[in-house]
């Protein structure tokens, strides 16, 4: 690949990172992910965030600087939004081959250069509002965004374009080949990347969505042409639609999310399974869309992107040995990490000889806000009546939604 000229002087580089990794060690991409770097240059030359030093992305890395035509050397300084290792593992031997580079990076983030990189020479510590002027029209403005997703996060503004570097904010799972923008996707196209936007929002960003309204405000008198994310698509034909779509997640956390339910479910000997479809049968009726989850089946990194858009959860799992099934304790602990708060919620589910899932279900969720409907258990096998309990409180589940919407 070649690198891609955004405007004047700014060009796109970016790898692909395939489907048989998983993000952040836990997180599937049955379709990949770009990372994705930029090049700014007026008299001085300008990199923002690197490549991650896995296999042959170097390598290819270097190709396409080679097409701008630049090399390392050529290189004065290194825009650091972010230092998760994804975006800066490459970097030491980067800066072996340019040991005059200079670094541009929070005062947060410094401490972590070093720490990873065992880099403390030619820093420059950068706070909200800071500039580098490159020449020939070329000024970067930086931007303080603490913890889109680190502590030390920053986005960069390059004045003349209009073009906002945003680092892993207002980013997507998806590879890219030869379209990068917007503009150039079919309505499917687009529709993946949004909703590809939403899995790695729920995945990565959505515990600390109290932080992206602080983002959004911090650049919201900015004429945003272009949002350069370093994951995903650039968006240029509708900058605001991503970011939009990010507040709008952000917004979920606080809820009302969306007029949906999502049921997750797990059954040992078939039990709690027998009443899925009753309880699938009751939100239908009241019209709601319904998202259904097995677990351990189904990675929770799909589960959080229903969970996290969806107003309404039922929960369905067996009592194992006086608790909650492990495999859905692990993703409802998983649901605390990410903050899935604000949800109406009914549980379901059979036990043998003793139930206790219901208490570990108290105890898992005591601090996200959640509402719930009574819920529906069961010793053994389920009956008729217990059918019919179930069809009728998902029913009452989805009236309280609908009313809430």
């Amino acid at each position: 690949m070649k690198a891609t000229t955004m405007t004047d002087g700014i060009y796109r580089l970016g790898i692909n990172l395939e489907n048989n990794q998983l993000f952040e060690g836990m997180w599937p991409m049955p379709d990949g992910i770009s990372i994705n770097s930029y090049v700014v240059s007026g008299e001085k030359t300008a990199i923002i965030d690197l490549t991650e030093d896995v296999d042959d992305k170097p390598a290819q890395f270097e190709r396409e600087l080679a097409s701008i035509p630049l090399k390392a050397t050529d290189v004065d300084y290194l825009i650091i939004n972010h230092m998760e290792p994804d975006h800066t593992s490459w970097l030491p031997a980067f800066y072996k081959k340019n040991p005059d580079l200079e670094f541009f990076i929070t005062e947060k983030g410094a401490g972590v250069l070093k720490a990873f990189c065992g880099i403390d020479q030619n820093i420059h510590i950068v706070k909200t509002g800071d500039t580098l002027d490159l020449g020939r029209g070329k000024v970067l403005t930086f931007y303080e965004a603490p913890n889109l997703h680190w502590p030390e996060t920053m986005f960069t503004y390059e004045r003349s374009s209009g073009i906002l570097f945003s680092c892993d904010a207002f980013g997507s799972y998806g590879t890219i080949e030869d379209i990068i923008f917007d503009d150039q996707l079919s309505s499917e196209q687009h529709d993946f990347f949004m909703r590809e936007a939403l899995r790695y929002y729920a995945n990565i960003i959505g515990g600390l969505s109290m932080f992206v309204s602080k983002a959004v405000a911090a650049i919201q008198d900015l004429d945003i042409k272009m949002v350069a994310p370093s994951h995903g698509i650039v968006w240029r034909e509708n900058p605001m639609a991503i970011i939009s779509a990010y507040e709008r997640f952000a917004g979920y956390m606080n809820g009302p999310a969306e007029p949906e339910i999502t049921v997750l479910w797990s059954s040992m000997y078939g039990n709690t399974q027998k009443v899925v479809s009753a309880m699938v049968q009751g939100v239908r009726a009241q019209g709601l869309p319904v998202h259904i989850h097995r677990v351990p089946e189904d990675h929770v990194g799909f589960i959080l992107e229903s969970a996290w858009k969806s107003a309404g959860l039922i929960i369905g799992m067996p009592t194992y040995e006086y608790r909650m099934f492990p495999p859905m304790a692990w993703v409802l602990d998983m649901f605390g990490r990410k903050k899935v708060w604000n949800k109406q919620v009914l549980r379901f589910g059979s036990f043998g000889w003793s139930g206790g899932a219901q208490r570990e279900l108290d105890t898992l969720t005591e601090k996200l806000k959640w509402q719930f409907v009574e819920p529906v258990e069961w010793q053994g096998r389920p009956d008729d009546e217990v059918l019919a309990i179930a069809r009728s409180r998902a029913e009452e589940l989805a009236k309280i939604i609908k009313a809430g919407s």
